[in-house]
């Protein structure tokens, strides 16, 4: 046989969790048709020697649909090893949408999701109305990497209700009518429903995006309406019941009936929190009540604190404080200029000394700081905390986070943790037996986060580091269980017949690198990028797609879709 691509001398991790293997990885068209020994001819040969191979990391929590149309790579995904990305998570569509009436899904996602509304506008060739159309439509397009995904409550809402999605229960005709849609999504390919009920996202007025105005019942139909094609997945950004054991129980008793009754799966994320640091283990234990049930929930988890990074170049702290107003509204070589007068230095730090009185800070955004819990990142893992920074200096460490700023003529960011604070629950959360490890968020919160490197921090930190997965271990939790929860059965592991998504990667240097401020998105939108080390190749569908984080130029990708589209 000649094959297409053959990778020798490689120690193959084949995303099972056990002991790896010396081999060799055949690959014809886009598959793996042989692992063992090859000695056939092949186009192209890769020598591994010294390196595993692993399959393409799946993550199953992204908001990259606006991002498929202006980034053929898929970063910053891509750059950590994922090959499969789903996105449409929260109920944040693009599709159904007709192009006229595009308004309503912006108002869902640049807040909620820290989108710019003007990148969108740029970036998005908008060729749909349907969410098949709208699947077929990245079906066609260009990419680096895979994708599947969810049709979204708070778009099909607008594309029903309109204006009255933001503010009005549906009527029993328009249920029907989303009842369908839902029906014509899961059979045309999409990976489920999803939906948002968190306080955390609103539209940039200030108002509950689409999908939190529906009520209980709406939701329980929709799921159900997915339930009878006997296909699909339910996410949901959860509710926050908060301690009373009364509203806890009702909640989960809510979510175990439904995935009960409509037979489908049902996700979350959960972290955990320092404010209130017993509420997350609810959420893991009412997957163990689900199955008891009948039911399946699977909960998703992070494998490090989640942080807001601030930097003078995207946001800080004060950024809608008074003073801090004026001088944020400056070109910043204007901005380290005032930062230096004497004058304005006195009222800004008289300013960002006071109590907080502005408004709402949600999800993602910079929150006023607590000195005690922001940290300078000196490197990745090499961080100070900025009280002691000030004690050092001398001075209140606001005006140490301003000299900070100055001296590193703005290349460097402050961490601000929004959860999983406690590193220990982070473990705890990944070993949990119904939990997968995923959640990136990437495509999202583009200025304001940089969970895209949740994989390469799993192997460099809790493996190489902390030595509390063996390599093989990590590897199963991001390919073969990712994969499967997702019911994407062609990739996660390396076997004869799978998709040829791999990774050939140096287990002793993969780590995540410092990210960085760009500004490439459509209108010149600023967002955060980061890229790693250690990972040698990166193939897509039996090509190669990144060398060592650099593109080769080839794209790939493909849309994954659901089973009943695939078995049509």
């Amino acid at each position: 046989m000649q094959y297409d691509v053959i990778i020798k001398n490689a120690m193959i991790v084949d995303g099972s969790g056990s002991a790896a293997y010396p081999g060799d990885i055949g690959i014809k068209g886009s598959r793996i048709v042989t692992v063992g020994r090859v000695r056939a001819p092949a186009g192209r040969v890769i020598d591994a020697e010294g390196h595993a191979v692993t399959p393409g990391f799946v993550d199953g929590h992204t908001h990259m649909d606006a991002q498929v149309f202006w980034d053929p790579l898929g970063s910053s995904s891509c750059y950590h090893g994922v090959t499969t990305a789903i996105m449409g998570n929260c109920g944040f569509t693009l599709a159904p949408c007709p192009r006229e009436e595009a308004d309503y899904v912006f108002r869902n996602l640049e807040r909620a999701e820290d989108l710019p509304r003007e990148s969108m506008l740029a970036g998005i060739d908008w060729r749909w109305e349907s969410f098949p159309e709208f699947l077929d439509v990245v079906d066609a397009l260009p990419k680096g990497i895979n994708y599947g995904g969810y049709i979204g409550h708070s778009a099909l809402r607008t594309y029903v209700m309109r204006e009255r999605a933001f503010s009005e229960q549906a009527t029993s005709d328009e249920l029907a009518r989303m009842e369908h849609e839902v029906r014509t999504a899961i059979k045309a390919g999409a990976i489920g429903f999803s939906t948002s009920r968190t306080y955390n996202h609103l539209t940039s007025d200030d108002r509950p995006v689409a999908s939190r105005v529906a009520d209980w019942s709406e939701v329980r139909a929709l799921v159900n309406a997915m339930g009878e094609t006997g296909a699909g997945i339910f996410e949901i950004a959860s509710e926050t019941p908060g301690r009373k054991p009364e509203r806890q129980k009702e909640y989960f008793d809510r979510l175990v009936e439904l995935t009960v009754e409509s037979g489908r799966p049902l996700t979350y994320g959960m972290f955990s929190t320092r404010l209130a640091s017993d509420v997350w283990r609810p959420f893991y234990e009412v997957a163990n009540e689900a199955a008891r049930a009948g039911g399946r929930i699977f909960v998703q988890c992070h494998s490090r604190h989640l942080s807001t990074l601030l930097s003078f170049e995207t946001h800080t702290p004060f950024d809608t404080w008074e003073v801090w107003r004026d001088l944020r509204a400056h070109p910043l070589e204007e901005q380290k200029r005032l930062l230096r007068d004497p004058d304005w230095r006195r009222r800004l730090l008289d300013v960002a000394t006071r109590p907080y009185d502005g408004p709402m800070v949600v999800g993602a955004e910079a929150r006023p700081p607590e000195w005690d819990w922001l940290w300078v990142m000196n490197d990745i893992g090499v961080e100070e905390r900025m009280d002691d920074v000030g004690a050092k200096r001398g001075v209140h460490p606001a005006e140490a986070m301003i000299d900070l700023a100055l001296e590193r003529d703005f290349k460097v960011f402050f961490r601000q943790p929004l959860a999983n604070e406690d590193q220990e629950h982070a473990l705890e959360m990944m070993r949990h037996p119904r939990s997968v490890v995923t959640f990136s968020d990437s495509g999202a919160h583009v200025a304001q986060i940089m969970d895209s490197s949740l994989q390469t921090h799993l192997l460099s930190h809790w493996v190489r580091e902390k030595q509390e997965f063996t390599f093989e271990q990590a590897v199963r939790l991001i390919t073969y269980d990712t994969a499967t929860a997702w019911g994407l059965h062609d990739r996660g592991l390396i076997r004869e017949g799978m998709n040829a998504d791999l990774l050939v990667i140096d287990p002793q240097t993969v780590a995540p690198l410092m990210p960085t401020v760009e500004h490439d998105l459509p209108a010149g939108a600023k967002r955060l990028v980061q890229k790693s080390t250690g990972i040698r190749y990166t193939l897509v569908n039996g090509q190669v797609m990144l060398e060592d984080c650099r593109p080769t130029g080839a794209l790939p990708g493909r849309l994954a879709r659901g089973p009943l589209a695939v078995a049509r």
